[in-house]
């Protein structure tokens, strides 16, 4: 770990008010708040979508959940959320952080057998997916849910992230469900493309892409209604605040995996 090199997962905490980052971190989100001063309010968005995401899935029967980019510990992470509607659910968090693994080990110390951690690169799913940490603790015979929450627009076209999604389903049975949200550019291209330029700062690659790249992310899902729509106006929930896509210009959606044809 390099204090001195941002890193996505301590940015995110920033934008959500938290405490586990570095002088790097926050000159780099302070740079990223200067083009885009509402990344707040996204950050916040994707927070409660990814929430809502796991209570869908909660709701259809999914009692297991892998985690990808998982981020420093925030306000209600996925074990809690999952286990207000599935008490005996499953967690395994992935991130290429330390300071992640560190933070969550201690986090989810009291119930290691249900909840564990990866310190690994999302760009390796065989090796994810084959971690001892996940396969001691997912049943791969049964439905997951794959969250994969504001990650994908870190990873350049040469990176190959269409293909990235599907070595994952692929990996997972039928049933499964996959949880995606993704900065879109159309609608403040300039501000997209200033982001862009401010993502080799923070040690990582990426490209925000046009909604219509993004729902290429879906293809070979079933997708759950409302389909791929911004941040808020997916399954909103009146007790939320509710933000508009000239605020939070991101969008997201739910797919079930019904499994690879034949």
């Amino acid at each position: 770990m390099d204090p001195t090199v941002p890193s996505p997962a301590r940015l995110y905490d920033y934008f959500l008010g938290g405490k586990n980052n570095y002088a790097a971190d926050r000159e780099a989100a302070e740079q990223m708040l200067s083009v885009f001063p509402e990344i707040r309010m996204w950050a916040r968005a994707n927070r409660a979508f990814m929430a809502r995401a796991v209570e869908t899935m909660c709701d259809r029967g999914v009692d297991q959940f892998l985690d990808i980019g998982a981020g420093l510990p925030a306000e209600s992470p996925v074990h809690e959320v999952a286990r207000r509607h599935r008490p005996g659910a499953r967690v395994v968090y992935v991130d290429h952080d330390p300071m992640v693994r560190v933070h969550a080990e201690a986090l989810l110390a009291d119930r290691p057998a249900v909840t564990g951690v990866v310190q690994a690169d999302m760009r390796d799913p065989e090796a994810v997916v084959g971690h001892p940490a996940v396969t001691e603790r997912l049943d791969l015979s049964r439905p997951v849910g794959l969250l994969l929450v504001a990650m994908l627009h870190f990873l350049d076209d040469e990176q190959e992230p269409y293909a990235l999604v599907g070595r994952y389903l692929e990996r997972l049975p039928a049933g499964s469900y996959v949880a995606i949200s993704h900065a879109e550019k159309d609608t403040h291209p300039e501000r997209a493309e200033e982001i862009e330029k401010l993502y080799p700062s923070t040690g990582s690659s990426g490209r925000i892409r046009t909604r219509a790249e993004i729902r290429r992310f879906f293809d070979g899902l079933t997708l759950l209604e409302p389909g791929v729509v911004h941040l808020a106006d997916w399954r909103p929930r009146s007790d939320e605040p509710h933000y508009e896509p000239e605020q939070v210009w991101a969008v997201c959606g739910v797919g079930r995996w019904d499994g690879a044809e034949t």
